[in-house]
């Protein structure tokens, strides 16, 4: 989906049979996300979809339909994956939580491998966690965030065993999120980072908080607490 996937396993033994497959389905989980649910290919049963050359999707597509309109309505429409085209017709566009839910899937093959702790990074998002046995004590990850006004400057460190971390900012990518109330994009400086327990809702509520950081802030606290947000 345009984007670059890396995985960080710890492990005891240095090469392990069983580690080396978990990661193989990890990206082979990946890759099927791509095929059905991508915007950045033409071939993807979404995109076919959309332009009418085809009714017998994956299943995902109807999956991450659903969690779009949960996610409109838990950030208060905050977040949307629905935009306008030329001619004002409405088209779905899921990229901004369909990376956060894929790696959060992906992440579940490595948590049923025993003793091992791992990182999965995605574009600058980060879910960390654990399999069966005693990694569950296993020492915790330091994740660095970058300073949105200096590329390459960490500005924050976040400490996380099991959890993730979502970014969602103008610095890398312009202003690719879009204000829903407006239509049009955010770019003012900074960015809006969200640390919690799922990949997913972090993803969501990053993009939202993005849009609105102060409004997000005070939803988190009643309606999220798990999740806490971080303005750079």
């Amino acid at each position: 989906m345009g984007t670059a996937v890396s995985v960080h396993v710890r492990a005891v033994e240095p090469t392990r049979p069983d580690v080396e497959a978990a990661v193989a389905r990890v990206f082979a989980h990946l890759r099927t996300v791509d095929a059905v649910l991508s915007t950045w290919r033409a071939d993807s049963d979404l995109l076919r979809l959309q332009h009418h050359e085809t009714e017998e999707v994956h299943a995902w597509v109807a999956d991450v339909t659903e969690l779009a309109l949960e996610a409109e309505e838990r950030t208060d429409g905050l977040f949307r994956a629905w935009r306008s085209r030329e001619g004002g017709r409405l088209v779905f566009d899921p990229t901004g939580l369909v990376k956060g839910w894929a790696v959060a899937g992906a992440a579940a093959h490595l948590d049923i491998v025993p003793e091992v702790a791992y990182s999965i990074g995605a574009g600058g998002d980060v879910v960390v966690g654990a399999g069966r046995g005693p990694s569950a004590t296993a020492p915790v990850w330091r994740i660095g965030l970058e300073d949105p006004t200096r590329s390459g400057r960490v500005a924050d460190v976040v400490t996380l065993r099991r959890g993730a971390v979502a970014t969602s900012g103008a610095a890398a990518r312009g202003g690719h999120v879009l204000d829903p109330r407006t239509g049009r994009p955010v770019t003012r400086p900074g960015s809006t980072t969200v640390v919690g327990p799922d990949l997913q809702w972090a993803d969501v509520w990053a993009t939202a908080a993005w849009v609105d950081p102060e409004r997000v802030a005070a939803m988190l606290s009643e309606r999220d607490p798990e999740y806490r947000l971080v303005v750079l």
